[in-house]
């Protein structure tokens, strides 16, 4: 499985994406599993990945947690959750779009 988180430069979500993303796959058992961090610094890079906002999680290039109609955006990402809109999925999201990939 390859996992990628894409970001834009700056990200204040970066971080709190990458630690939900470890403690989901160590909840997982795939403790020596790595995944990338790979910037998008352009719209032009945006539209090649696909990318509606940062962070986005790719897991073998599909996005997760994607809506219907949305379009490349260079920007942040909001993500639906059970509290409501933020700024990263949750973890029980995260860990739920890993088990579903594995």
């Amino acid at each position: 499985m390859e996992i990628e988180l894409l970001v834009v430069p700056d990200c204040p979500n970066t971080d709190p994406a990458a630690a939900r993303l470890r403690q989901a796959l160590d909840e997982l058992g795939q403790n020596t599993m790595a995944f990338h961090t790979r910037v998008i610094a352009d719209q032009a890079g945006a539209e090649a990945a696909c990318f509606t906002g940062s962070p986005t999680i790719l897991i073998d290039g599909h996005d997760p947690f994607a809506e219907p109609g949305r379009t490349s955006a260079l920007g942040c990402r909001l993500y639906r959750t059970p509290d409501g809109l933020a700024g990263v999925p949750t973890a029980d999201q995260v860990r739920q779009a890993l088990t579903s990939a594995l």
